[in-house]
């Protein structure tokens, strides 16, 4: 297999970039989460500061909730290891708003950089593509940026998309943790005030 030669942080600011007011983003527990706040902290985006394993199944309630705006995911491949039933879940419930690209530097970076199974080979995009996920994409280069671009944003779904990013230490840029005050903020940024 390739290196990966990906770095996290300009990789999630092109995920991000020109957002609009109808893309809703989820973070998974740790890097995913400081990797978005690194791009610019916004109310839509739903920060995840614990449940780990639940940022897809999270993004699929709000996919189901909101068909009319886009849903994007972003988790660790622990965080996807340990939710790999939200699969077939997801492929089952077929919403065409969301997007979930795990960001797969085949570590767990929250607990001591241990290798992940996904650096013995486990291929999250192959499981999600043997669930049903009609759309399915493996990010290792610069070059395949602009498709996962594209697919994680603009690409009927549900789609799921790896990015293999390279295992590296970036300073925490930490959002608001006020679990109470995440979901207020979200509720109105996504609703209104009530």
């Amino acid at each position: 297999m390739p290196e990966a030669i990906l770095h996290r942080r300009p990789l999630v600011a092109d995920l991000l970039k020109g957002r609009d007011e109808n893309l809703l983003v989820v973070t998974g527990l740790g890097t995913p989460t400081y990797d978005v706040a690194a791009a610019g902290d916004d109310p839509r985006t739903f920060f995840l500061w614990g449940a780990m394993g639940g940022a897809t199944m999270i993004g699929l309630g709000l996919a189901l909730a909101q068909p009319d705006r886009r849903v994007l995911v972003l988790a660790g491949d622990g965080e996807m290891l340990m939710s790999v039933g939200s699969l077939a879940t997801v492929a089952m419930k077929r919403p065409a708003n969301l997007a979930v690209v795990v960001l797969d530097n085949e570590h767990f970076g929250e607990t001591g950089m241990q290798p992940t199974p996904t650096h013995a080979g486990v291929d999250l995009a192959g499981m999600a593509a043997a669930a049903g996920w009609p759309a399915t994409f493996t990010a290792r280069a610069e070059t395949d940026v602009p498709r996962l671009v594209e697919l994680a944003r603009r690409t009927p779904g549900p789609v799921f998309a790896v990015a293999k990013i390279m295992a590296e230490k970036l300073p925490f840029v930490l959002p608001p943790k006020d679990g109470a005050y995440l979901k207020d903020r979200f509720r109105q940024a996504v609703l209104g005030k009530a």
